[in-house]
């Protein structure tokens, strides 16, 4: 198995313990009060809910509500997170996912408010928007039951990142029997989502969160294509790509300058010949490598060929 990025391994990491003391803490009563209930604290409350804190926009997505919940976020957030934090950068992939796990928190709020209106005005036709927070103020109790928790927000937005950059990569999906497209995985699960959130069923799941992931995710990343130089694109996406480079130098730098040791005059020049022949590959393997990473600065990672692709691939599993 790949070795697991940093950010992505310290995410996996807060939302399994942030899970398991929940549950111990929902499980245990203490003297003179009763079990804790994490996701009544972190979780996200509706804004006119008395409960409700503006920190909640971040703490909800690191909260999650049942095993299954977590298992399937976290196993996702694992596949797909770590390509895109490898080609990316943890910076860029950090801000990503923390600005699309709020987006998807404020898209969530705004169905709730719709869904308290529409709800509140078929009762009182007549009445206006003001009143709103007055008649909120009575129904506080009901209000507080309003909460969301889940990183499914930020994971579809990596998701949709991964489709975006690798879109004709093939994906093995269960129970579909034959390799899909990236691009095409992704908008199925988009089309699912805004169908569920369409229908008059309710599941109990965010569906408009999970769209509103995807949509913060689509123009960040549409932004950050149409301005190459903005945001965190060298010392992100970039990063990876310079430090490949950077081992091919050392390693060829070592080859050509860091052979030593006594040798038998009968072996002596066997070893050079072979020395001079290793390092002449590896001189033209570098060349290569940087030909494929200054296409990648000027055109982007898309444009690479499958060869290309394989190569660079290759060369980062040898250094």
């Amino acid at each position: 198995m790949r070795r697991i990025p940093t950010i992505t391994k310290n995410l996996l990491i807060i939302n399994v313990l942030a899970f398991l003391m929940m549950y111990a803490l929902r499980t245990v009563s203490f003297s003179g009060a009763g079990p804790v209930d994490l996701n009544d604290i972190f979780g996200l409350h509706f804004f006119m809910a008395p409960d409700f804190r503006l920190y909640q926009l971040v703490t909800y997505m690191f909260m999650h509500a049942s095993l299954e919940h977590i298992f399937f976020n976290m196993f996702a957030l694992w596949m797909f997170g770590m390509v895109v934090e490898n080609v990316w950068g943890p910076k860029k992939f950090l801000f990503y996912y923390i600005a699309c796990g709020i987006g998807a928190g404020l898209f969530q709020e705004a169905a709730q408010f719709c869904s308290f209106y529409l709800t509140v005005a078929s009762q009182y036709p007549s009445l206006s928007l003001a009143q709103l927070p007055e008649v909120a103020r009575h129904l506080g109790d009901a209000l507080n039951s309003w909460t969301t928790v889940g990183a499914s927000g930020a994971v579809y937005a990596i998701l949709l990142a991964f489709g975006m950059t690798f879109p004709n990569e093939r994906l093995f999906i269960i129970p579909i029997p034959i390799p899909i497209k990236a691009k095409w995985f992704v908008m199925i699960y988009a089309g699912i989502e805004l169908f569920s959130a369409m229908s008059t069923t309710n599941d109990n799941v965010a569906h408009l969160a999970h769209l509103g992931g995807m949509v913060v995710g689509f123009f960040l990343i549409r932004y950050w294509r149409s301005h190459p130089g903005a945001g965190y694109d060298r010392s992100g996406g970039q990063q990876f790509f310079d430090n490949l480079k950077r081992r091919w130098d050392n390693r060829a730098h070592r080859n050509e300058f860091g052979h030593t040791g006594t040798q038998s005059n009968g072996n002596a020049y066997n070893n050079r010949q072979q020395d001079w022949d290793y390092n002449r590959r590896e001189r033209e393997d570098q060349a290569e490598v940087d030909l494929i990473l200054d296409k990648i600065r000027k055109s982007g990672y898309d444009s690479l060929t499958a060869e290309e692709k394989r190569k660079l691939f290759d060369s980062s599993k040898r250094h």
